[in-house]
């Protein structure tokens, strides 16, 4: 099911890439509002019941994102590296759909599986690949940061989940805080 929902969600995907104009989606809420960047997190959204970006006043909670091979995808750390950076990629456009950047992001939870057949490296070697391409993006003054070992992810490919929370300098439009200032 999660294999047809992602295909399903690419799908969908290429099929609105002509109307790209519509992104990002901005669903309110209470406080705030869901930012959606693409029909994939549009799909997501509707499928798995969860916001890519959920804005809360000035503060921004993003869902964890998930980092690994897909189907016929390499196993090895250049393999891996380049699948790190897709992620970050996919991180940097939902921020910036919520007009924010790498700068912005306070906190930073990854959730990384050492032992997997989806990485023939070791663990020092998934570290060091992940870290290395992580210093792309994000830069000093850092982020709090907490990185744990995991045996698994729901994505049964996935070697890596990052989770982020981010503070804009102002609070959402029509909010109580945004109101008062």
């Amino acid at each position: 099911m999660f294999r047809a929902a992602v295909a399903m969600a690419l799908f969908v995907a290429s099929a609105a890439h002509a109307a790209e104009a519509q992104w990002p989606v901005v669903i309110p809420a209470p406080n705030g509002a869901v930012v959606l960047s693409s029909a994939v997190e549009k799909a997501g959204y509707d499928e798995y019941r969860y916001s890519a970006v959920r804005r809360v006043d000035n503060m921004l909670y993003l869902s964890g994102v998930v980092m690994g091979p897909r189907e016929k995808e390499g196993t090895d750390v250049a393999a891996f590296k380049a699948q790190v950076r897709r992620g970050f990629e996919r991180i940097k456009t939902n921020l910036a759909a919520a007009g924010a950047s790498f700068a912005d992001v306070v906190m930073v939870n990854s959730f990384h599986v050492w032992d997997s057949p989806n990485f023939t490296g070791t663990r020092d070697q998934h570290w060091d690949a992940f870290y290395e391409v992580a210093a792309d993006y994000v830069k000093a003054p850092y982020p709090a940061w907490t990185a744990v070992g995991t045996n698994g992810l729901l994505a049964p490919r996935g070697l890596v989940e990052v989770q982020m929370v981010a503070r804009l300098p102002t609070p959402a439009p029509n909010t109580p805080a945004s109101r008062n200032q």
